[in-house]
């Protein structure tokens, strides 16, 4: 998401809480919301794709192969 996307929703924001929004303005908002939270979770989820347990033995794994791992034995 592009800073003016995100400067959009706070604009949006602030107009809501002072003078409210038009049907459009509403519809605008919860568009750039739902894109803002999509944006959010993909770099969460590659954030954890590449993040690594490195036990006390030395060895390391990637974080999510470990919990599936897990499911499997559950």
């Amino acid at each position: 998401m592009q800073k003016h996307e995100i400067d959009r929703i706070n604009e949006l924001a602030h107009k809501a809480k002072t003078v409210g929004l038009t049907e459009a303005e509403i519809a605008e908002r919860a568009e750039l919301r739902r894109r803002y939270v999509a944006d959010v979770r993909a770099a969460l989820q590659d954030q954890l794709n590449h993040t690594v347990v490195q036990e006390p033995d030395g060895t390391r794994h990637p974080l999510l192969k470990q919990k599936e791992s897990h499911r499997v034995r559950s």
